[in-house]
């Protein structure tokens, strides 16, 4: 079962991302302040939760949550200052984004970068300790694979509605075959480098999604 919470005298916020390991598309993070009473049961770290539940509470999350933000980092920003400084930049974003401020960051995994003067705490496998981590997770999980199910219609030989970029022995078969295409993490050890442009595709053409998406309760 679940904490509820880090710090009892504390407004916390949890902190995850979904998409770190991935050979395409952009990291997203989410920050969610939840009242220190919310309850679900199907609730857990979202790798664990069929995606179902997860759907489920998305709604129920953003409903209840004092506050809650989403925002993502893309590819080109990961090559450019790596992986881990991208998953904190797009942590940052979030909390940049929730209008009622926490007093305390209760953050997944073994590492931080401290954002402005916030205290935080660090907690490996938090998602599936804490309530506030693990819905945090639920949002960046379903909000990017949202994401990957709208860039798979444009690029399906890739298989990103069931891959979401990971590198799955189909997702890398495609990459040997067709090369790579501009969602790709190019800094990453991926089969081929070759850009794949097809003549009889018109790929130049951007996926309408927002850059972050951010809601408040008070």
């Amino acid at each position: 079962m679940l904490l509820p919470f880090f710090h009892n005298n504390f407004c916390e916020a949890g902190l995850d991302e979904a998409g770190r390991g991935c050979f395409a598309g952009p990291v997203f993070a989410a920050a969610v302040i939840l009242p220190k009473d919310f309850y679900h049961p199907a609730l857990n770290d979202s790798k664990q939760m069929k995606k179902e539940d997860r759907e489920l509470l998305r709604p129920i999350i953003e409903k209840e949550s004092i506050s809650y933000s989403v925002a993502k980092v893309d590819n080109e920003e990961i090559d450019r200052i790596n992986i881990l400084q991208a998953s904190f930049k797009a942590m940052h974003i979030s909390l940049n984004n929730l209008k009622y401020k926490p007093q305390f960051l209760l953050v997944d995994g073994n590492r931080f970068k401290k954002y402005k003067d916030y205290p935080h705490h660090c907690i490996i496998q938090g998602d599936a300790i804490y309530t506030s981590i693990a819905a945090a997770s639920v949002l960046a999980k379903t909000y990017r694979d949202d994401y990957m199910q709208k860039l798979h219609k444009k690029y399906k030989m890739y298989a990103w509605e069931s891959n979401k970029g990971y590198g799955t022995p189909e997702h890398r078969t495609a990459i040997g075959k067709h090369g790579l295409c501009k969602y790709h993490r190019r800094s990453f050890n991926i089969l081929s480098a070759k850009l794949f442009a097809p003549d009889d595709c018109e790929f130049h053409d951007e996926i309408e999604i927002p850059e972050k998406f951010s809601h408040e309760t008070l």
